[in-house]
């Protein structure tokens, strides 16, 4: 049996919990997993309008089911948690610009909703938990990434708990994933075909990118593989924004649609001009196979078939960029998939 058979097979008949599941990983997390045929999938989420959307795609599916609630509200958690073998932590206020006018909103949702995961899921003896981080808490200059951060240490340090003697936590950190709400393409995509500049806060950053679809797919990996204390961080393209922005110009203009000279307005509070994947305290502890990095737990040494790696790629300028060629590919797919 392969690797992926066997990582189908540890879903199957299980009882699985996705925080904010109605959002864009965690939609795809839910469709992922139903192809591993768990006994019951349920999806928690605070916004009755994404649930009731959701809600018409899964109809038929008896084994999917919706709870409506805050991660904020412990009770809410707990009861949630009841009877299930797996959470996929995903729920999060995830928009540097929101988390920076808002902080504390940020803290009680990425800090305080997950201190309430833990709680919950140690009280109600769950099996293994996955925390749905970003590389935006490496080295963080935003609210974001510091409660994203945080996020991290709460779950490493729950598997070091007194009172948890079988509930397994790790984390995986994503960067940019491409086409999910709010992310940079459909914002340039959307300048665009309104006619509208696209605006580029600095013209030397790079990002990270993933599809939602290998987001999903790795974090069930990291799911599997977790004994407890990792962080999951997916290899991952990079990507120039400003030849993004050029790129997403050119590729509407042979469509008929002009548009304003490329505008650049600065770095908005708390953004990096690179993003990180990994801590350099962190380097020493990491491992590696064709699709991941997994940062060990400071007592580990040997992790399955990952070897060690003493170079790991840290930083999104520090590797080669993404073509135009390769962008033109995502503006297709994601023209495809929007008509």
């Amino acid at each position: 049996m392969d690797d992926q058979s066997l990582i189908n097979n540890y879903f199957k008949g299980k009882m699985i919990l996705v925080t904010g599941g109605t959002g864009s990983i965690g939609q795809r997390i839910v469709s992922t997993l139903l192809k591993c045929e768990p006994r019951k999938i349920i999806i928690l989420n605070k916004d009755d309008s994404k649930q009731y959307l959701m809600k018409q795609n899964y109809v038929n599916c008896p084994n999917v089911s919706f709870l409506l609630g805050d991660i904020r509200d412990y009770d809410c958690v707990e009861y949630a948690t009841r009877g299930i073998d797996i959470v996929f932590h995903a729920a999060a206020l995830k928009q540097v610009p929101i988390c920076e006018e808002h902080p504390f909103e940020a803290v009680k949702t990425n800090v305080i909703g997950s201190e309430n995961v833990v709680k919950a899921s140690i009280f109600n003896k769950v099996k293994k938990v996955i925390n749905v981080s970003t590389d935006k808490a490496v080295n963080p200059t935003n609210t974001l990434g510091v409660t994203k951060l945080l996020s991290e240490k709460i779950f490493y340090n729950a598997n070091l708990s007194l009172n948890n003697n079988e509930t397994i936590f790790c984390s995986v950190r994503f960067g940019n994933v491409i086409n999910s709400r709010g992310s940079v393409i459909p914002l340039f995509i959307d300048q665009a075909k309104s006619g509208k500049a696209i605006t580029v806060t600095d013209p030397k950053m790079t990002r990270f990118i993933m599809s939602i679809s290998d987001a999903a797919k790795l974090t069930l990996k990291s799911a599997f593989y977790s004994k407890g204390g990792e962080t999951f961080i997916f290899k991952m393209q990079s990507l120039e924004i400003l030849k993004l922005a050029k790129t997403i110009k050119e590729y509407y203009k042979k469509k008929g649609i002009n548009t304003p000279p490329i505008k650049s307005i600065g770095k908005r509070s708390g953004e990096k001009l690179c993003e990180e994947l990994i801590w350099v305290h962190e380097k020493e502890r990491v491992v590696e196979d064709k699709e991941l990095y997994v940062v060990l737990p400071e007592d580990v040494s040997s992790f399955y078939h990952f070897t060690k790696t003493s170079m790991p790629i840290f930083r999104s300028d520090q590797i080669e960029p993404i073509d135009q060629r390769e962008i033109i590919k995502l503006l297709d797919g994601y023209e495809s998939k929007s008509r």
